[in-house]
């Protein structure tokens, strides 16, 4: 199938990106309410929440156009790149993700209890940020019980008033289970990483997408399946503290406290945890337990196992609202950390802004 490069809006690092200086939470919470799927979650004759296909047809699109940029490799860039938390475009419409299309937002705090924890910035101990996420899948496939990679990034605001009204530089953070994907049976069967392991074989007839990922990846950045955390470790940081930011994080949830029906929209449940059907109002909190290590080893090349020991539990992410949105979807958007040799080193990052972004800017 031939997609016209409108279809897919505005991918590629712009000006917008270029101007972009911070954001306020309380403007990029009304963005993520703003076009819900639905008016009251679960209520009597609501649509079912879309479902976005992720194609092989859509990774390829631009790549053999003559004169027109692989669309999949400017989107890429673009996530390393821009720092920007929401994506217009001209038309108000956003972009199409090609990846991670099926999508649910969720806004809450951050807060790290750890009594000392060694490390800074909002890793630091008694941290507390505003934080905004979205949770996905990696493909089409929603459903638990089938091959799915759950996936969480967020962006934390260095503050907890949420009616401030200074824009403020957001820290954002990229976590997943198997990017090759697993059975998971709930969310909570999902151990979300910032360094998952790889298991290609799993995505089945999908692997030819995952296959022009991997090389979509690494021509952007040194490192395609390991995101640093070291903006979380440098957001409101003195200048002149060094940074001390943990090499991995997991994000896990507790079980749910009744069995979900099998085959259920990963969406659906997270909704579940937090509203009930037909009302509005938030009747429960969805915690998320921030845990941290600094040792560990890979082992393979195509499939990879992470070995990661000694993990610390040092704080949780406390979801209070959720809704899966045509914003959440196509507007939002998180920064992809761009690789540093040394984490803890600003002059050691790998890539440099490509000419375009430089242009822009």
């Amino acid at each position: 199938m031939k997609f016209d490069t409108a279809y897919f809006g505005a991918e590629a690092f712009n000006a917008q990106d270029a101007r972009y200086a911070g954001s306020t939470f309380a403007a990029f919470r009304a963005a993520l309410f703003a076009n819900a799927y639905y008016l009251v979650w679960g209520a009597p004759d609501e649509p079912p929440l879309p479902v976005y296909g992720v194609t092989f047809g859509r990774t390829l699109a631009g790549l053999l156009r003559r004169g027109s940029r692989w669309l999949f490799q400017a989107a890429s860039d673009r996530l390393v790149d821009s720092r920007a938390d929401l994506r217009w475009g001209k038309d108000g419409r956003g972009y199409r993700r090609i990846l991670h299309a099926n999508g649910i937002c969720l806004t809450g705090r951050w807060e790290i209890d750890s009594s000392d924890t060694g490390y800074s910035g909002y890793f630091k101990a008694g941290s507390r940020a505003l934080v905004a996420a979205r949770y996905s899948t990696c493909c089409t496939e929603t459903r638990s019980g089938h091959v799915r990679s759950l996936a969480m990034v967020g962006k934390l605001f260095p503050t907890t008033d949420p009616g401030h009204s200074t824009p403020l530089m957001t820290a954002n953070f990229i976590t997943q289970e198997d990017l090759g994907g697993a059975y998971s049976a709930d969310i909570s069967d999902a151990e979300l990483r910032n360094a998952p392991d790889v298991t290609p074989w799993r995505r089945g007839w999908g692997l030819p997408i995952f296959l022009v990922t991997g090389i979509v990846l690494s021509r952007t950045d040194r490192e395609p399946t390991i995101r640093q955390l070291y903006e979380i470790a440098e957001l409101g940081k003195p200048a002149d503290e060094p940074t001390r930011c943990p090499q991995f994080m997991r994000l896990v949830v507790d079980p749910p406290e009744k069995s979900i029906e099998p085959g259920l929209d990963f969406r659906e449940e997270i909704l579940g945890r937090i509203y009930d059907r037909g009302d509005p109002r938030p009747k429960r909190k969805l915690v998320y337990h921030i845990e941290v290590a600094d040792d560990g080893t890979n082992a393979g090349v195509l499939t990879v196992r992470r070995v990661i020991s000694n993990w610390k539990r040092i704080g949780r992410i406390v979801f209070d609202e959720a809704v899966a949105s045509y914003n959440g979807d196509f507007v939002v958007h998180f920064h992809h950390p761009p690789w540093r040799r040394n984490r803890n080193d600003a002059s050691s990052v790998v890539r440099r802004p490509p000419q375009a972004a430089k242009r822009a800017r």
